[in-house]
């Protein structure tokens, strides 16, 4: 039986908000989302046709600040993707503290079958949907999977052009011509680095050395690839969604930047042999990084997995009889909400930098980064020691009891 992402994400918050001693009143609306915006909306084609498009934009709770979270163009995109992802938004921003709620949006498209112009047309519609909602105070969006700097240029432009006066704060993510911050790009990833190596140093593994799988090699896979080989790690296996490759002795990442640049995937590289996708989940390793879509850690996968760190770097890669799995072979699992925000926490710094009209130099975001991602990181870490619980359990004690406080000192309006 397939679990509904929204199904496993209220579950999770119903079992640890349970072990807080939450009110049930208060447990329903955890596991509630504030605002749900569904829209059908057409967009002229190239061809001179009218095509109908879906999305949505979805707020789960704003009671620590204004609504984070990214736009996703993505075939499989569903309202129940959406408010999963949100939920796990208002987590992510907490557990890091962050003065934000969560929100996602997404459309469902290929936007690898529409042309620069059919995408274009595609975001500042949508945005024309979801403009009410959205805004510096309000809502703020950034880039997730298939969306870039140049789709959030799209959508802060439409929003100024509706308001009548230019708004950077409105999206993150976006150029730095148009008030971008340095160092936005890579966030993700030097925020997965850096949970990789205090994971590294809480399990007695010599990050110099180790060997990596990486699963999904976009602007987060990727990136981290060249980081940890950097770091003097060996990234001996990644995977794309058109293939997957494996060098045991190591696989450079600047020589593998190249030939994704002409071919579009890593498959084919000649510096390692092929195999298949689901292969990738037996390679030996000391550390695996699902960085893709959701729900890619099965129950049968994480049998055969050998890594001693598991790094999330997508979002909610990890199915629930997985995590069981995982947690019985003694797997050290740094989980999504902590691994990979590193995205949110710079696009909040881009924020800040927009409403103060003063920006900071890419050095002064890495350290500020780095600082952040080692607080989350120790403060979860001693959570789960307190508590005798695993990581995951431990982020999310920490990041509800942070909500559930600011909604009981906010108190109830009416």
């Amino acid at each position: 039986m397939t679990l509904s992402p929204w199904w496993i994400a209220q579950d999770r918050v119903d079992i640890v908000s349970k072990r807080l001693g939450l009110e049930k009143w208060m447990r329903e609306y955890l596991k509630s989302c504030k605002r749900v915006l569904d829209v059908t909306f057409p967009v002229r084609m190239d061809d001179g046709s009218v095509r109908m498009f879906s999305g949505c934009r979805v707020q789960h709770n704003l009671a620590r600040g204004p609504a984070k979270g990214g736009i996703r163009f993505h075939p499989s995109v569903t309202l129940d993707d959406v408010k999963a992802l949100a939920m796990g938004m208002t987590w992510k921003c907490a557990v890091m503290g962050i003065p934000y709620g969560g929100a996602k949006g997404g459309v469902a498209c290929d936007p690898k079958k529409l042309s620069l112009g059919e995408l274009e047309r595609l975001t500042r519609r949508y945005t024309s949907e979801i403009a009410f909602l959205i805004g510096p105070d309000k809502d703020i969006p950034a880039p997730d999977v298939n969306t870039n700097a140049q789709v959030m240029a799209w959508v802060m432009d439409t929003y100024s052009e509706n308001v009548g006066y230019s708004a950077p704060g409105v999206v993150t993510g976006k150029p730095i011509e148009i008030g971008g911050s340095e160092g936005r790009r890579e966030a993700t990833a030097r925020g997965c680095a850096v949970s990789i190596q205090l994971a590294c140093d809480a399990v007695g593994l010599n990050l110099p050395g180790a060997r990596v799988a990486i699963q999904g090699h976009g602007n987060v896979g990727g990136i981290l690839h060249r980081l940890l080989h950097e770091a003097g790690a060996r990234v001996v296996a990644v995977a794309d969604s058109q293939g997957a490759i494996m060098n045991p002795q190591g696989i450079d990442p600047v020589k593998l930047a190249r030939h994704e640049k002409v071919k579009g995937t890593v498959a084919h590289f000649p510096g390692a042999k092929p195999i298949s996708g689901d292969a990738l989940f037996s390679v030996d390793c000391d550390i695996f990084v699902p960085a893709a879509l959701e729900n890619q850690l099965t129950g049968a996968r994480a049998r055969r997995l050998k890594a001693r760190i598991v790094a999330e770097g997508a979002n909610g890669p990890t199915m629930p009889e997985a995590d069981k799995i995982l947690a019985g072979k003694g797997v050290f699992i740094i989980p999504d909400i902590l691994c990979n925000a590193g995205g949110v926490t710079v696009s909040y710094f881009e924020w800040v930098q927009d409403i103060q009209s003063y920006f900071w130099d890419e050095n002064e975001v890495n350290e500020n980064l780095e600082r952040i991602m080692r607080r989350a990181f120790e403060a979860v870490a001693a959570r789960a020691k307190k508590e005798s619980v695993n990581m995951r359990t431990a982020a999310y004690m920490l990041a509800i009891e942070r909500v559930a406080r600011a909604i009981a000192i906010r108190g109830i309006y009416p």
